[in-house]
């Protein structure tokens, strides 16, 4: 597959032309990066924007204390740095690869040259940052508000909705980067994993969990209080 099919692939440019689909690929770096390999610094000049070909990549912050918050990780087809770019400003976290894998990056410059001249590439854009914000939002808003049973249980209840609310998920990051997103301990997440299905809400047999219960699930992500 060549870098325009690829890109056509990509929900940030879906619906473009192949025109500006070629104009795209002639700017792209195409990235091959390790296992954790650092991409961008919490600080970094937001130069450009990247988005996953292949692997999964973590974007975190660490507290003075050195401890680690996960705010999003992004796999094939998301992008990731772009607020920065559009900004005009620094990163504000860092990029990690968790998985062995690749990368587009888009130059600042060029691409902000190419969006002048297709508007439908910036309202592509737009619509990208959009559903971004809402997620991050949504991410406040459990880490705030939210106890960790009612936190792990909308995480649950997204990985379903995003497979067609498939009963059947498959963890596809290590649960001590799923304890960081969910800004908790492994050793909680794995005692409420517990708790759940012994409550019956879910089965968890290593990374792959089902559903028993979804109404009970969704009533622990609305409420966000204690298991009993």
């Amino acid at each position: 597959m060549d870098a325009v099919e690829r890109i056509a692939r990509i929900p940030l440019f879906e619906g473009l032309p192949d025109e500006q689909l070629g104009d795209l690929a002639a700017i792209i770096r195409d990235q091959r990066v390790d296992r954790g390999q650092i991409i961008f610094s919490e600080g970094d000049d937001g130069n450009g924007f990247y988005v996953v070909v292949a692997g999964r990549v973590k974007i975190f912050k660490l507290s003075p204390e050195g401890k680690e918050q996960i705010l999003h990780i992004f796999g094939p087809g998301e992008p990731f740095g772009e607020v920065a770019v559009f900004a005009g400003q620094q990163f504000p976290a860092n990029a990690e690869a968790i998985e062995k894998g690749r990368i587009f990056f888009f130059q600042r410059d060029a691409l902000v040259r190419l969006i002048k001249e297709n508007p439908s590439l910036a309202l592509n854009i737009l619509a990208i940052l959009s559903i971004r914000l809402r997620r991050f939002a949504s991410l406040i808003e459990d880490l705030s508000l939210k106890e960790v049973p009612g936190r792990l249980a909308a995480y649950l209840l997204y990985l379903s909705e995003q497979d067609a609310r498939s009963r059947n998920l498959e963890l596809s990051i290590k649960k001590s980067q799923l304890a960081s997103l969910l800004g908790t301990i492994p050793e909680t997440l794995s005692r409420i994993l517990g708790k759940m299905a012994g409550q019956g809400l879910i089965e968890s047999d290593g990374p792959r969990i089902k559903i028993l219960d979804r109404e009970r699930l969704e009533e622990l992500a609305e409420w966000g209080g204690h298991l009993k």
